[in-house]
């Protein structure tokens, strides 16, 4: 027997902290003693019915996990070995990290960095996997350190806040944007230069605006997306990778087509084995136990169904770590 949030839609949509059988377990061929889950806003949307991002039911949630292999059929591993999983539609429609245990597809997992401990992969998660999927992604298109300021949106968030760490640990000057004013301090311990009212750019805006960042890391969408791109300098690039205020995109053409603006779509959920080593390879020699325990707050698996409830009212800063044996 296990504990597991499971996620069900009869007779109501309703998330509980219930005990399972193993034989409950979907099929998979690596079957995983987790340690560490996270809470991320697709988790949150799942675990309250606020978006339809489960697909099937009854589901248990939870996009990320780390812990130890307890049975493999799987080439790659075998029981002892520590693993690491984001993504691939786990906590969507697979059973996902916010249980005691999970029965996954090899193919989906990654060797756990030795550079972090289990507690440490999760407090970096999908959150940090994605700002440094962003990071690659801007550096592939060219960007370095001496073309200019950097923006950061959504900055005080789980992305937002490892973006910044990851952009002023390689050298570049960081802007954030927030709409939590009180959070200013934090994110200039961070590592931002400087921070803007998020107002500035959540409203519709003009096609093109004053050129003012070299490039940007964008986990918003919506109008906020469309005003830094109109804003970005001449051959610059907006990283995009999440949707907090909404999936539209009202822009134009003209900061492509007038100023060679590029914008690079980041997918965290099926990248490439080669693609997700590195990132995590990279994140081992970037991420410092300090910088984890800035952002992180820990909490137990039964205390996951309220904190997903703040999370979606955006009280929460940083990263939730869920200790799923607690």
């Amino acid at each position: 027997m296990f504990n597991a949030l499971l996620v069900e839609k009869e007779p109501a949509y309703a998330t509980r902290l219930a005990q399972l059988d193993d034989e409950r377990l979907p099929e998979g061929d690596v079957t995983v003693r987790v340690a560490y889950s996270t809470l991320n806003f697709k988790d949150a949307l799942a675990i309250t019915g606020q978006s339809p991002v489960v697909r099937q039911f009854p589901l248990v949630p939870g996009i990320d996990l780390a812990g130890t292999v307890e049975q493999s059929s799987h080439p790659r591993y075998k029981a002892g070995d520590r693993v690491l999983l984001n993504g691939w539609g786990v906590g969507e429609n697979h059973w996902g990290g916010l249980a005691q245990k999970a029965r996954l597809n090899g193919d989906w997992l990654i060797p756990h960095p030795e550079a972090f401990s289990e507690r440490q992969s999760m407090a970096i998660g999908t959150a940090g996997y994605t700002a440094m999927l962003c990071l690659m992604a801007l550096e592939r298109h060219g960007l370095n350190p001496n073309d200019g300021p950097v923006l950061v949106t959504g900055a005080s968030g789980g992305v937002g806040s490892f973006a910044i760490s990851l952009l002023a640990g390689r050298g570049y000057s960081v802007i954030a944007a927030t709409g939590k004013a009180n959070e200013a301090d934090y994110l200039k311990r961070l590592g931002a230069g400087s921070v803007i009212d998020r107002a500035e750019l959540s409203e519709p805006g003009r096609p093109l605006a004053k050129e003012r960042w070299a490039a940007a890391i964008d986990s918003v969408g919506s109008h906020t997306l469309a005003n830094v791109c109109a804003a970005t300098r001449a051959e610059g690039a907006v990283a995009a990778c999440g949707l907090a205020q909404g999936m539209d995109l009202p822009a134009t053409v003209a900061p492509f087509i007038l100023r060679g603006v590029s914008l690079l779509g980041v997918n965290s959920v099926t990248q490439p084995y080669a693609r997700r080593v590195e990132a995590w390879e990279r994140l081992g020699s970037s991420v410092s136990a300090e910088q984890l325990e800035l952002i992180t707050e820990e909490i137990g698996l039964g205390d996951a169904i309220e904190a997903a409830a703040r999370l979606l009212r955006g009280e929460v800063r940083g990263r939730i770590v869920v200790d799923v044996n607690r």
